[in-house]
C-alpha cells in the first residue's frame, strides 16, 4: 500500500499561482506513473496531468495546457503540479495517483491516491 499525501492546495485569485505537491512518506515514487486529477463539485473527476516514471513523458488536459506544469523529483520522491493564470473553473479538489505501470489518461487505472487538496479561485 502507498499513502499518497496533497499539499500546497489554497485560496488565490484569479491569474494567481499555486504549487501543489504529492509525497508519498517512507516510499519511493520513481517506480510509479504519476498523475494529478481534479474533482469540481457535481462533476466527475477528471485528469489535469500525468507524467512517467522518469519525467520523460508528460500529457496534459486541453483545459490546463500552457498554464500547468507537472514535474516530478523522484530524489525527493515527490511529484509537482505548478498552476499558473489560474482561472475560477479551476476551482476543484485536486488528487494525486500512482500506477504500477504506464500513465494513462483512466483514473480507475490507477492504484494508490491521496486525499485530496481543495484549490479555490476566487473571480
Amino acid at each position: 500500500q502507498v499513502q499518497l499525501v496533497e499539499s500546497g492546495g489554497g485560496l488565490v485569485q484569479a491569474g494567481g499561482s499555486l504549487r501543489l505537491s504529492c509525497a508519498a512518506p517512507g516510499r519511493t515514487l520513481s517506480i510509479y506513473a504519476m498523475g494529478w486529477f481534479r474533482q469540481a463539485p457535481g462533476k466527475e473527476r477528471e485528469l489535469v496531468s500525468y507524467i512517467n516514471w522518469s519525467g520523460s513523458r508528460t500529457y496534459y488536459s486541453d483545459s490546463v495546457k500552457g498554464r500547468f506544469t507537472i514535474s516530478r523529483d523522484n530524489a525527493r520522491n515527490t511529484v509537482y503540479l505548478q498552476m499558473n493564470s489560474l482561472k475560477p473553473e479551476d476551482t476543484a479538489v485536486y488528487y494525486c495517483a500512482a500506477r504500477n505501470v504506464g500513465a494513462t489518461m483512466v483514473a480507475t487505472e490507477y492504484d494508490y491516491w491521496g486525499q485530496g487538496t481543495q484549490v479555490t479561485v476566487s473571480s
